[in-house]
């Protein structure tokens, strides 16, 4: 049996009992470290799940899969996920190859960023599609993310947007001459996400993520409680210009919000808001959300 697990988004003890239950008996288990990150180092995963853990990187989930599913026909054998397993279309091509080489297949749910965002008083049925900003270099600037966003504003719905991070990754000359160098880690942080944000706006134009009328909330380390997790709202220009130590260590998440809001909505993340005046101001006479 190949099993993908889901580890939610904090520490070791996140794993539901179902998931422990199926890490317990498997002969591998590899541990998933590209598309998102735990709170916890791996050593702490190995002594709470009593499991050695291989650590599967880009190369090996998306081109060597084989090595992962190897035997998992015979053996159980296990992918453990940040999230929930489906939180990335990657999960979803090596359960489709699993498949195709017969090999039974289980998937085990948990908590990810796409339900937790709940946490900063936004409606989840308020969400339209979610949206990855990656880091922008002086030649690529790619901003078909923009579009989406606007698709969501002109429905008045809230944006999701899951901020790039950079976990093995090799240079352009490192690649291009084939060595196996790697840079270090990298977290977009939430200024910088919105100050890109903030660039395709002053070539757009259309206004969908005007800084000082569009409202947005960020949030760090969903989950990890009240030690960990940060969330803070305001508008695009404040949030840019907020302290960055502000919002915490990574993962870096960013909603933008949506026009179809709720008092209720706007009444919860006050409590998060850089100035409480101002949030409430562009909630009302911006957004023409009902305040009393």
């Amino acid at each position: 049996m190949f099993y993908i697990i889901g580890l939610g988004l904090s520490d070791e003890k996140d794993v539901t009992v179902r998931g422990l239950e199926a890490i317990k008996k498997c002969s591998r288990v590899y541990l998933e470290a590209y598309t998102s990150i735990l709170m916890v180092q791996k050593d702490r995963l190995e002594a709470f799940y009593d499991k050695e853990l291989i650590l599967a990187d880009r190369d090996t989930v998306e081109t060597q899969s084989d090595e992962i599913l190897h035997n998992a026909d015979k053996e159980d054998v296990c992918l453990l996920v940040v999230g929930d397993p489906f939180g990335a279309t990657t999960h979803t091509d090596i359960v489709l190859r699993a498949r195709a080489l017969k090999i039974p297949t289980r998937v085990i749910h948990n908590a990810s960023i796409m339900n937790a965002v709940g946490a900063s008083g936004l409606q989840l049925y308020n969400f339209g599609q979610t949206v990855s900003l990656v880091f922008f270099t002086e030649t690529w600037k790619p901003d078909s993310f923009y579009d989406r966003i606007k698709e969501n504003a002109d429905l008045g719905l809230h944006t999701l947007v899951l901020l790039d991070i950079k976990v093995k990754e090799q240079s352009e000359e490192n690649l291009a001459r084939g060595r196996k160098i790697y840079e270090p880690p990298r977290y977009m942080s939430i200024p910088l996400a919105v100050s890109q944000l903030i660039e395709i706006e002053s070539l757009r134009k259309t206004g969908i993520l005007d800084p000082e009328k569009t409202l947005a909330i960020g949030l760090s380390r969903v989950g990890g409680g009240d030690e960990n997790q940060r969330i803070v709202a305001g508008s695009l220009k404040e949030l840019v210009e907020h302290p960055k130590e502000k919002y915490g260590e990574p993962l870096h998440s960013l909603i933008i919000v949506g026009k179809r809001l709720h008092h209720l909505e706007v009444e919860y993340a006050e409590e998060f808001a850089i100035n409480r005046d101002t949030w409430r101001a562009i909630a009302q006479d911006v957004y023409g959300c009902a305040l009393e």
